[in-house]
């Protein structure tokens, strides 16, 4: 019984030494194999040229931007003897004076007794009350008269030439400033 247990195991390995033969079952490979080192080479196409970048300079940064809507800027009248128009530094600055007034909206009015507020709307989506006195906008915008429809300001701007000069501005309800 030994024996031929020997035996069977000697057939098995024969068998799987045979079967690791590196010459059978390989001639239809090497057949292929040398029949595509037989085909002709490929040709690989040259990269295109790169075209020269070409500068542009764009001259319309110190215009209006098209995505805000036109100032219309009143003209204020400044009579004899007005001190010198330039804004206030060491005044505390109010919330809605980190707001462009083009991000601010006039959503609604409110009254306290005498007091006549207007109700702004900010770009972050909080809503503020003014009065007559407050500032608004980066442009050291004084609100100067609050009625139900609109809110007038007085802003202090650089005029360019290192001095201040005022111009007003006006937010309807339900719209950025005008």
């Amino acid at each position: 019984m030994r024996s031929t247990k020997f035996a069977l195991l000697g057939v098995l390995l024969m068998g799987l030494i045979q079967g690791c033969d590196s010459k059978s079952g390989m001639d239809d490979l090497e057949v292929f194999l040398a029949e595509v080192d037989a085909r002709p080479k490929g040709r690989i196409e040259p990269l295109p040229a790169i075209e020269q970048y070409t500068l542009f300079a764009y001259s319309a940064a110190s215009m209006r931007s098209p995505f805000e809507p036109p100032v219309v800027i009143k003209a204020v009248k400044r009579g004899k003897g007005d001190p010198k128009v330039k804004p206030d530094f060491n005044r505390v600055k109010h919330y809605l004076e980190q707001f462009n007034v083009g991000e601010l909206k006039m959503v609604g009015t409110l009254a306290q007794g005498n007091i006549f507020y207007a109700l702004v709307s900010d770009s972050e989506g909080g809503v503020h009350r003014v009065r007559i006195g407050d500032y608004m906008g980066t442009n050291f915008g004084k609100v100067t008269d609050v009625n139900e429809g609109e809110i007038e300001l007085l802003e202090i701007v650089s005029d360019g030439l290192g001095g201040w000069i005022q111009r007003g501005r006006t937010i309807t309800m339900g719209s950025a400033e005008v």
